[in-house]
């Protein structure tokens, strides 16, 4: 019963470190993007957007690989349940696991069981917030462009 006790807290600091984690790489890319954006003297605006997005979208890569990572480290601990449908689980399943909850894609061929579904629904939600959170912000950039 114990062990069990210890698997979910592991559990659940491994999901509030990897949620903090993920939100300050967010901010912090953003920022980043957003100041280059500012300085580049392009004046064609289809280069700014696709400079803006690719740096998004390499934003959410970090963040699927932090929570891909965080899967595969705590499903290496005893207790903390187990993904179906990769036996055994390697690092890229971890990754794509990650990458169906943080898109909320939803499971299909590999889905989590066991306590480790904390890690797989905030996960869920952590990513909805981050891809309204980058949608907004390319609207106010764009908008930005656009009225020049």
């Amino acid at each position: 019963m114990y062990g069990h006790w210890l698997a979910n807290g592991w559990v659940v600091l491994a999901t509030v470190l990897a949620v903090g984690a993920c939100v300050l790489i967010h901010y912090e890319g953003l920022t980043l993007v957003s100041r280059a954006l500012a300085r580049r003297q392009d004046s064609e605006r289809r280069r700014k957007v696709l400079y803006g997005i690719l740096g998004v979208l390499v934003l959410h890569i970090i963040e699927i690989w932090l929570f891909g990572l965080t899967f595969y480290g705590l499903l290496m601990l005893p207790n903390t349940g187990a993904v179906t449908g990769a036996h055994p689980l390697a690092l890229f399943d971890a990754v794509y696991l990650a990458s169906m909850c943080y898109t909320t894609v939803g499971f299909g061929d590999v889905s989590p069981v066991g306590p480790i579904r904390f890690l797989a629904g905030t996960s869920a939600l952590t990513g909805f917030v981050m891809i309204t959170w980058s949608a907004s912000f390319t609207f106010l950039e764009m908008e930005r462009f656009w009225r020049r």
